[in-house]
């Protein structure tokens, strides 16, 4: 067992990793995800409309995403458009792939 994991908390280059499968973790973010077409931006409106949510529900949901880095926001006029980065949910799942190559080889 490596204890230190569990004493002294995530290794330092897994505090990014962990903020995407937290941010994963919720069923509505991962609708949200789901939602984005290739290269689409959406607006908080667009969004909050098909979702049986509150505006405040959904810009809490887009905000944790955006925190994590799996969505990127900027402004269009008066509104805020949200875009899905592929690339970060992927290294996201490459860091944990990686992980669990190297507890194979340790076999």
């Amino acid at each position: 067992m490596k204890s230190e994991y569990l004493t002294r908390g995530l290794p330092p280059e897994w505090n990014e990793v962990s903020k995407v499968f937290t941010a994963l973790g919720d069923g509505w973010r991962q609708r949200i995800l789901l939602a984005f077409e290739p290269g689409e931006s959406l607006s908080i409106q667009q969004i909050a409309e098909q979702l049986p949510l509150s505006r405040t529900a959904v810009v809490h949901h887009l905000k944790a995403l955006r925190d994590a880095g799996i969505l990127v926001s900027g402004k269009s006029g008066r509104e805020t458009l949200y875009r899905l980065e592929a690339a970060k949910v992927q290294w996201g799942l490459d860091a944990l792939q990686t992980y669990l190559n190297a507890l194979r080889e340790e076999k």
